[in-house]
């Protein structure tokens, strides 16, 4: 879980718990580490994540409401590109459709038209409990490489445009994705 990975090492890091620039965790899916970058950001190294082309079942589409310009599949989620970042801002899928017409999740990209994002994507997995994930670390494993083909370099800053939303920054090298993120303390207790 990228979300509690992220939230770890951010208060082990903040509350000078470990002095060093970076942490190993071990995990189900082996050792993950944790590095201190500048401006409070956090990076954390994963997997990269390539996509092949591959059409998602029609009535999928149907319950997600875009007209993809390209479709691709991940292991976990058809990946759909959308022609603006207005059509990915203005979805309101049909989750119970979706359930129903697909076991994989759904990962819908546009190209950003401002120039403080690369790309802007969302995340929905009603098939695994999830109607529309806020921020998705492991998704952006796959759009990272997506993107490298189509804009011709390897880091980004990406938008999640969830209800929530959140910025993550994404940097390909190989076979290894590096995300960056940032967490905020919001509340601090004690064991008496």
């Amino acid at each position: 879980c990228g979300h509690a990975t992220l939230a770890s090492a951010h208060i082990l890091f903040s509350e000078g718990i470990v002095a060093e620039d970076s942490i190993s965790f071990q995990t189900l899916s082996g050792e993950l580490i944790a590095k201190r970058c500048a401006g409070d950001w956090i990076e954390l190294d994963f997997p990269t994540l390539f996509s092949e082309e591959e059409i998602p079942p029609p009535k999928l589409i149907e319950a997600v409401g875009l007209r993809p310009m390209k479709t691709r599949k991940i292991p976990f989620a058809y990946l759909l590109v959308a022609e603006t970042e207005e059509e990915v801002h203005d979805l309101d899928p049909d989750f119970a459709a979706m359930k129903s017409a697909s076991d994989l999740a759904v990962l819908v990209t546009a190209r950003s038209k401002g120039t403080e994002y690369d790309f802007i994507s969302r995340f929905f997995a009603p098939t695994f409990g999830i109607d529309e994930d806020p921020v998705t670390g492991s998704t952006h494993c796959a759009l990272g490489p997506y993107w490298m083909g189509r804009l011709g370099k390897n880091e980004f800053l990406a938008y999640q445009a969830s209800k929530r939303g959140g910025v993550v920054g994404v940097k390909v090298e190989g076979d290894r994705t590096k995300l960056r993120g940032q967490a905020v303390t919001v509340f601090r207790g004690e064991l008496g």
